[in-house]
């Protein structure tokens, strides 16, 4: 059974102490102390026997032990040697853990393809099997992980995460407020999130130096639908937000230069009955889809002819 003592701050640091290291604040190293906000994360996630979790950041193994005895399977990744040493000490004994001592990302845009397969495989080996993200997720790849993670293709069903306050807040942000960006867009157009709790500073160690958030995100394969290319529609949003404060209709000409000539620009538009002054920062989710579907659809039929 796991032991509750693991996550302590004293524990924690007698640990590194013995083993001649220190965290790495270059990789976002900072670990929960509160074994009872471990157990509130694991909870909302609903783990069972059906499900694979996947752990980003296995840092030393305090979460894991907790997954392994709800999971189906637990897939937990870290870049550092030195935590996949010790995430290995906590969970001897669980012969369903997989652990892995490399990096999740092959990019900042693609999730590594053989940790992809392996997900695949251990998902496919189970009854109705599903996949969960469930981690504290280091600060400097909880933006690609969670965002690549929904653009793949992988049976994901929730995840339920320790980031960045300020992260959390973005990605939650409502059509009409300063923090909504593509990213928000991308993800409430497939999924659902909320912001379970705020977590300041005193509950890792090391310390942060800002507040962190739980927060759970689950799928809706309904929403998701409405997107006739979920590749276009990011590079799309990206491209769209990275100018949003401008108009739309020169902000479309110029990302679509080579593909659409203006006229193509306008008879779209017109046919959305976009006004001339929208700009895609006061775009609803439904209208950015709706466009990018009518700009996918005009690029198709223009390199048909």
């Amino acid at each position: 059974m796991r032991d509750v003592q693991r996550q302590t701050r004293s524990w924690l640091m007698e640990l590194f102490t013995r083993h001649g290291f220190n965290p790495r604040g270059d990789l976002g190293q900072n670990f929960l102390i509160d074994v009872n906000l471990i157990e509130f994360a694991v909870r909302h996630a609903s783990l069972g026997p059906n499900d694979v979790a996947l752990e980003v950041g296995s840092g030393t193994g305090g979460m894991t032990a907790f997954l392994a005895e709800e999971a189906g399977h637990v897939i937990s990744v870290d870049v550092d040697q030195n935590m996949s040493m010790l995430a290995a000490e906590a969970v001897e004994g669980y012969p369903n853990v997989t652990l892995l001592n490399q990096d999740i990302l092959k990019n900042k845009n693609t999730l590594a393809p053989e940790i992809c397969d392996l997900i695949r495989a251990h998902v496919a080996a189970l009854p109705n099997g599903q996949l969960k993200l469930v981690a504290n997720l280091p600060y400097s790849v909880a933006t690609p992980v969670i965002a690549n993670l929904i653009a793949s293709d992988l049976p994901w069903e929730r995840m339920v995460c320790t980031i960045q306050w300020e992260l959390g807040e973005k990605m939650a942000a409502e059509h009409g407020t300063s923090g909504y960006s593509a990213l928000s867009v991308w993800i409430q157009s497939q999924a659902s999130i909320r912001i379970l709790r705020k977590l300041g500073p005193n509950v890792f160690w090391p310390r942060p130096k800002v507040d962190s958030a739980i927060v759970s995100i689950w799928r809706d394969k309904d929403a998701a639908a409405r997107i006739n290319d979920r590749k276009f529609f990011l590079d799309f949003l990206r491209r769209a937000f990275s100018q949003r404060r401008k108009l739309i209709r020169p902000v479309l000409i110029g990302m679509y230069r080579k593909e659409l000539d203006k006229a193509d620009v306008d008879c779209l538009l017109a046919e959305l009955e976009h006004r001339t002054e929208d700009r895609a920062e006061q775009m609803d989710i439904a209208t950015l889809i709706r466009l990018s579907n009518r700009v996918h659809a005009a690029i198709v039929e223009r390199n048909r002819t």
